[in-house]
């Protein structure tokens, strides 16, 4: 599995708001998914750089269940694109 972590503080992950206004993490099954998006992120003016991490499925699917943080695996089927209103 995949995330997008910024690239000076590895202790974070990547996350957006879902349509609640609550932070999800997406994790992606690929890694070329997961560098895709970080391209679309990338070409937004402002934003800061960021890498694609690989950990183990188990590891982060965990972590977010321990903190009660929502995450969505993005498998191969599924296409996203960051949101118009990034904060």
């Amino acid at each position: 599995m995949y995330v997008l972590t910024l690239e000076n503080h590895h202790d974070g992950v990547y996350s957006l708001f879902d349509a609640d206004k609550d932070r999800v993490i997406p994790i992606f099954q690929l890694e070329d998914d997961a560098n895709r998006y970080l391209t679309m992120l990338e070409d937004i003016s402002d934003y800061p750089s960021m890498r694609v991490v690989e950990m183990e499925d188990h590891a982060i699917i965990d972590a977010c269940q321990q903190r009660g943080q929502k995450f969505s695996i993005i498998t191969p089927d599924d296409f996203i694109i960051p949101p118009d209103d990034l904060e």
